[in-house]
């Protein structure tokens, strides 16, 4: 079972743009075998079954939480041998790393990689986890030819323990043919893990009066139906009108977004981007947000709805004068699919990672890679 979170959808995206354009692209990740132990770790959790034929499997994952959320990383000592196994077999051109200070794949990469490396920062925020990382093996970094950030926001938050320079490229997201901005369901989504800062709590104490002023239901996907139904009991909120159908294939969640009227994204905080609003603007659905750092550079007047983080009656009044104005609604649906298009589309973001990676494979040896192929 591969566990899915924002950068493995990133990373499992940027593979598929990538071979659109001719690259052959392996995917050197975690996967989870079936089993009572996998259940048990990651309950209703990820895509069962056998990963797709270009994941080149390393290790089992774990939880272990950081900056506000429950990512799921390979921890395991064998994964280190294994790399080196891949290395030796694979010999690629470049290697791309995700969250590259994040043991123990992209560590054991820095460390025993000789081809050219491009590093990818998705978080924001403090960073904790860097105060025990750099004096373990931040001195790896200096191995990376390009760092990218997918944000400004991610930039800053990296560069205050890194050090530039800097690429900034933003998330790409799916595109489908055809998504109409009209004639939906009367429906919201939120779509989503459930970790506090996602902010599904916020959601839930407000819905009863949601649902009282608009008549509508909320879809909740991503997050697990038994945390969300004893999030709803902790709250003492009825699930009248709520429905939780988990974890979604792309293809369904796809289909979800282009028949609702709007998502909701009442996060706390610690996001750097917002990939899951871009995903709703791809499908012609407008957002209401909160006003956080991470979705400011996402989302324009035109687009979305902001409203301040853990307000309950600021979020009930943005939804309820959404679904109120259907005219303006749709308007902004296709807005905001045009700026998906403009901005975020996966065949322009393949092309600028392309083209920094002829680059940094046809640049001079940094004297730290002399060493590391000697």
């Amino acid at each position: 079972m591969v566990v899915l979170g924002a950068v493995v959808e990133h990373a499992e995206l940027q593979a598929a743009a990538l071979e659109e354009r001719g690259h052959e692209v392996r995917l050197v990740m975690g996967n989870d075998p079936p089993g009572q132990f996998t259940r048990a770790l990651h309950p209703r959790v990820g895509r069962h079954g056998d990963p797709p034929s270009n994941v080149i499997p390393v290790g089992r994952s774990v939880i272990v939480p950081a900056n506000g959320s429950l990512p799921n990383i390979v921890l395991s000592p064998r994964s280190f041998f294994r790399i080196r196994r891949v290395l030796e077999r694979e010999r690629f051109d470049v290697l791309h790393l995700h969250e590259p200070m994040t043991p123990a794949i992209c560590i054991a990469v820095l460390a025993l990689a000789k081809e050219p490396i491009v590093a990818t920062h998705h978080a924001s925020g403090e960073l904790g986890w860097m105060r025990l990382g750099m004096p373990a093996w931040g001195f790896l970094m200096d191995r990376v030819d390009q760092r990218i950030a997918v944000s400004q926001r991610a930039r800053d938050s990296a560069d205050r323990w890194l050090g530039g320079p800097w690429e900034v490229v933003p998330n790409g997201v799916l595109i489908p043919p055809d998504a109409d901005p009209g004639g939906r369901e009367h429906t919201v989504v939120f779509a989503g893990r459930h970790e506090p800062r996602k902010g599904l709590q916020v959601l839930l104490r407000a819905w009863p009066e949601l649902r009282r002023r608009t008549g509508a239901r909320l879809v909740v996907a991503g997050a697990d139906p038994l945390a969300v139904r004893l999030l709803l009991t902790r709250l003492g909120v009825a699930d009248e009108g709520i429905d939780v159908v988990g974890f979604l294939s792309q293809d369904a969640l796809t289909e979800l977004l282009c028949s609702t009227k709007a998502l909701l994204a009442p996060s706390l905080g610690g996001e750097s981007f917002g990939m899951v609003l871009t995903r709703a603007f791809a499908c012609a659905a407008p957002v209401v947000a909160s006003d956080i750092e991470g979705y400011r550079e996402v989302v324009t007047r035109e687009t979305a709805l902001s409203v301040p983080p853990d307000d309950d009656a600021a979020l009930v009044a943005a939804v309820e004068a959404l679904l109120a104005d259907e005219p303006r609604r749709a308007a902004m649906g296709a807005a905001a699919r045009q700026r998906a298009e403009r901005h975020y589309a996966w065949p322009d973001i393949a092309r600028r990672l392309e083209a920094i990676y002829e680059r940094v494979a046809g640049a001079p040896r940094s004297p730290v890679r002399e060493a590391a192929a000697a």
